[in-house]
């Protein structure tokens, strides 16, 4: 029977750190994510676990997991996994799946930034379009590597700032709200060199490679953006921050659509992704 725990943890524990994780936990909670992973990106969760080739009997943490698009695929494995996510909403549908495909799993409610684990606990630490989204990169880095032992595997899968998805926050960019003080941008996690400053040089045997996910699910650009505007939580809070201004609504709809018509190739849209894996030293 998979279980599902709950930890308050935050990176410093102050009031406006808690004020931001929890307004981060609610953006990924509204529209419908699991949508978004059961027709658009579940693969890339797969893609992740068969680079990493976790085996049977490993300790597995998924940090930032979501609905567990890479704990599950560790779990059928045989791994001990621990899936995390600082929102439970998403943790629950990942553990409605499991128990219903009859996978016994860990699902907790955690901040990727302070991670409720001992150092050198997990052989295994992955995360797939997950950590990038921690908006303090080199804490969120920080507790990837310390929760990991000595000789363990970490792999990270995150959109490029270049690919569809990186642009896309750049296209929302202009229409958002300003930044928390200290965060940095989530497709940064694409860069490798951002990669291995974050790691530094207490890993080693770092592999890098670019791919792209075959997205066929929509026809148009406009498709995609009533898509993304329905199910997405950080496109529905830019434009609930810019609803009560019809022009700036009508700018960031065109904006969408053309970004969507600007991906295509031949009906299908390649959204590039990095892929990253390293051993902790």
């Amino acid at each position: 029977m998979s279980t599902l725990t709950s930890t308050t943890g935050t990176v410093t524990g102050t009031p406006e750190d808690r004020a931001l994780k929890a307004k981060h936990a609610a953006m990924w909670a509204s529209g419908n994510y699991p949508v978004v992973v059961d027709e658009v990106v579940r693969p890339l969760g797969g893609i992740l676990v068969e680079t990493v080739d976790v085996q049977p009997g490993q300790r597995v943490l998924d940090v930032a997991a979501g609905t567990g698009t890479s704990a599950i695929p560790s779990a059928r494995r045989g791994a001990a996994v621990i899936a995390t996510d600082l929102t439970p909403e998403l943790l629950a549908v990942g553990r409605a799946a499991a128990e219903t495909e009859g996978i016994d799993l860990t699902w907790q409610t955690a901040d990727a930034e302070s991670l409720p684990f001992g150092d050198a606990e997990f052989d295994v630490v992955l995360s797939s379009i997950g950590v990038m989204f921690a908006p303090h990169h080199e804490l969120a880095a920080d507790e990837l590597v310390r929760v990991t032992r000595p000789g363990g595997r970490i792999g990270i899968l995150s959109w490029t700032p270049n690919g569809f998805v990186g642009q896309l926050f750049a296209t929302m960019k202009p229409y958002a709200p300003p930044p928390p003080p200290g965060s940095s941008p989530a497709p940064l996690w694409g860069s490798v060199e951002h990669v291995r400053m974050l790691l530094g040089d207490r890993v080693e045997s770092v592999v890098a490679h670019q791919q792209a996910l075959l997205v066929d699910r929509f026809a148009t650009g406009e498709e995609l953006r009533d898509f993304f505007k329905a199910n997405y939580g950080p496109t529905i809070a830019v434009y609930r921050f810019i609803a009560d201004d019809p022009e700036k609504v009508a700018a960031l709809d065109a904006d969408m659509a053309a970004l969507g018509d600007r991906f295509f190739r031949d009906g299908v849209m390649p959204w590039e992704y990095l892929i990253v894996t390293a051993t902790r030293r």
